[in-house]
C-alpha cells in the first residue's frame, strides 16, 4: 500500500462534520446531520474509492471530498431507510436511529441536507478540474437516483410479499446496493484518468462487489450479532422481504457469494498488471463470508 488509507478515513469525518457545521440557518438540522455521521460507520465506500485511487498511485487527498460527499449521500439513504415508512428500526450503527433523537420530520430534512450538501464538496474541490468536477457530480447522481438507489429502493419496497425472480432479486440489489458501491470506483478511475480496458475491469469488479455486499448483509441480518453489526438482526423477516437466504436458504446464499467473490477476484486478476490491486483485493476479502 502506498497510502495510509486509515488515516485518510479519519479525515472523511472531518471533511463531512466541519461543513455541516459551517453556515448554516438551523442548528437543529446541522445537529441533525452532524449525529447520523458522527455515529461511525465501516467508510466502505471512501475505503474503496481510495483503495481503487491507490491502485494507481494517485494521491488520496484528490479523491478526499468525493469520497466525503458519497458517504453523505449513504448516510443520508440510512437514516431514510429507518423511518417508519421505510423499514422502521430504531437501532443503527449500535446508536438509537435519527428519528428516534430528532423526530421524523427532522430527521427526513437531515437526510435531504446532507444529499443536497454533498454535491457542494465535490463542486467547491479545487484539487480536481472543472470537468472532473463536473464528470463525477454527473456519476453520483446518476448512481443515486432514480436509475440507481432510489429506483432500487422502490422496486425493494414494491416486491415485499410478493414471489420474484432471482433475476428480479439481482435486479433489485444491482440497483439498490450496487450502484452506489460502483459509484466509488467509477469516481477514482475518473480521477485518475484511467484507460478504457482497465477501467471496465474495474466497473465490473464493483458491480459484483456491490452483489457480493448485499448477500453479507442478508446473512449478517440472519446470523448477525446485534452488538457486531450495530443495528437489529431478524427485520428481513418481519417486513417479509425476498433476501439472498429466503430465497435460496443460508448456505445456498453463502454459494453464490463465492460464484460472485470468484467472478470479482477474476476482473482483479486482469488488470494485476498494468496496477496494483493488492488493496482491492484486502476489501474483497474483508467483505466476504467465509467459514474457514
Amino acid at each position: 500500500m502506498k497510502n495510509n488509507i486509515e488515516e485518510y478515513l479519519k479525515k472523511i469525518d472531518e471533511i463531512i462534520l466541519s461543513h455541516l457545521g459551517g453556515n448554516h440557518i438551523s442548528g437543529t438540522i446541522a445537529e441533525a446531520s452532524r449525529y447520523s455521521i458522527k455515529s461511525g460507520g465501516k467508510r466502505f465506500r471512501p475505503y474503496l474509492l481510495f483503495a481503487a485511487l491507490d491502485a494507481f498511485s494517485i494521491p488520496l487527498d484528490k479523491g478526499l471530498k468525493t469520497a466525503s460527499a458519497i458517504e453523505m449521500i449513504h448516510t443520508y439513504s440510512l437514516i431514510h431507510d429507518d423511518l417508519p415508512a421505510m423499514d422502521d428500526d430504531d437501532l443503527r450503527r449500535g446508536n438509537p436511529t435519527n428519528h428516534k433523537v430528532f423526530g421524523e420530520a427532522a430527521a427526513i430534512l437531515a437526510g435531504d441536507n446532507l444529499l443536497t450538501e454533498s454535491f457542494h464538496l465535490i463542486v467547491n474541490d479545487e484539487k480536481l478540474s472543472g470537468g472532473t468536477r463536473l464528470e463525477l457530480v454527473r456519476i453520483i447522481a446518476d448512481s443515486a437516483g432514480q436509475n440507481g438507489m432510489i429506483g432500487g429502493q422502490m422496486l425493494d419496497i414494491e416486491a415485499e410479499n410478493e414471489e420474484i425472480t432471482f433475476e428480479e432479486l439481482e435486479t433489485i440489489h444491482k440497483y439498490k446496493t450496487g450502484r452506489l458501491i460502483s459509484a466509488p470506483v467509477h469516481a477514482a478511475v475518473t480521477i485518475a484518468e484511467a484507460d478504457a480496458e482497465t477501467a471496465s475491469h474495474l466497473l465490473r469488479f464493483s458491480e459484483y462487489l456491490g452483489i457480493i455486499f448485499q448477500i453479507r448483509d442478508d446473512i449478517l441480518d440472519v446470523t448477525g450479532d446485534v452488538k457486531v453489526t450495530g443495528k437489529n438482526t431478524g427485520s428481513d423477516a418481519r417486513k417479509d422481504k425476498v433476501t439472498y437466504v429466503s430465497a435460496f436458504g443460508l448456505e445456498g446464499a453463502k454459494e453464490r457469494m463465492e460464484q460472485k467473490v470468484s467472478l470479482a477476484e477474476a476482473e482483479l486478476d486482469a488488470v494485476k498488471r498494468t496496477i496494483d490491486i493488492t488493496e482491492l483485493k484486502n476489501v474483497l476479502n474483508k467483505f466476504a463470508i467465509r467459514d474457514n
